[in-house]
């Protein structure tokens, strides 16, 4: 039987994860005191997203979930609560965001917010929010055209990924001389135990009580897992390790880490960190 030894919510798109001790699982993704993964997303003054691949210091920006705000800080900076309630529909500005080749309409925070983050991360930038209107369809070109949905993640709304899969790509990394990294250098929701290194690549499903998770495509790799997420500051590419056995032909050789993963079945599961997890391969 797998166990569910980690779950990460990532509130801001790119910033750092909160390691939870359980939360839900909806078809958009974690949520957790009505904070959904990648809620919110950090966008150029033209409104395109900004990830850690061009700028490594979003590392930096910590949030926790407070009573009834967002709390965020970042090394210099004071810290910034953002408030949790939805702004109103007709008082609040919006704006364009674009995140890969979708463009949706998000709130715009306001302006001491992109101040902060135009300061915490050393470019102009503003901060945007998911508008609970918005429908932001995945690719069926991956789900057996099965419909999802996602906020401001890069395309599916759940990435798993197996303690086993790590430990085997650091073996590789040592005996290149290289150091070993954390599993959050790879950015996952869940992390799966008890399982064999990249079973979840080949899983069929994986099932939380009456939720079915299903894992749809491997995840391609940037050269995030480079940014330590404790420092942001880049180091060695593990991907050039990684390149003699993890790239993919269905992704036109790829390196890829993890899986990308939608909910079949179910919606606002609880789930908690050491629980069983149904477990089968598709073969």
């Amino acid at each position: 039987m797998a166990i569910l030894s980690d779950i990460i919510l990532y509130p801001i798109k790119s910033c750092a994860g909160i390691h939870l001790r359980e939360a839900v699982l909806t078809r958009s993704g974690l949520m957790s005191e009505h904070v959904f993964d990648r809620e919110w997303m950090v966008v150029d003054e033209q409104g395109r997203f900004l990830t850690q691949r061009e700028h490594p210091r979003m590392a930096l920006i910590v949030p926790s979930i407070k009573a009834t705000t967002l709390e965020l800080r970042a090394p210099g900076m004071l810290r910034l609560e953002i408030e949790l309630g939805l702004p109103h529909p007709q008082h609040s500005p919006m704006l364009d965001v674009q995140v890969w080749d979708d463009c949706v309409r998000a709130y715009d925070c306001d302006d001491v917010t992109a101040t902060w983050f135009s300061n915490a991360i050393g470019v102009p930038c503003r901060l945007a929010r998911f508008h609970p209107d918005v429908v932001r369809a995945t690719s069926t070109t991956w789900t057996d055209g099965i419909a999802a949905e996602t906020m401001f993640a890069d395309g599916y709304p759940v990435l798993i990924a197996g303690n086993a899969s790590l430990a085997d790509v650091n073996d590789k990394l040592r005996a290149a001389g290289r150091d070993a990294l954390p599993m959050n250098r790879f950015r996952p929701n869940l992390v799966i135990g008890d399982i064999g290194a990249f079973e979840e690549d080949y899983a069929d499903f994986l099932q939380f009580g009456a939720t079915v998770l299903k894992p749809v495509k491997p995840c391609s790799r940037c050269p995030i897992p480079s940014v330590d997420q404790a420092t942001g500051v880049p180091g060695p590419d593990p991907l050039d390790v990684m390149h003699g056995y993890r790239a993919k032909p269905e992704l036109d050789g790829a390196i890829c880490f993890g899986m990308n993963a939608i909910v079949t079945e179910g919606g606002d599961e609880r789930i908690v960190v050491g629980q069983d997890i149904g477990f089968e391969l598709a073969f």
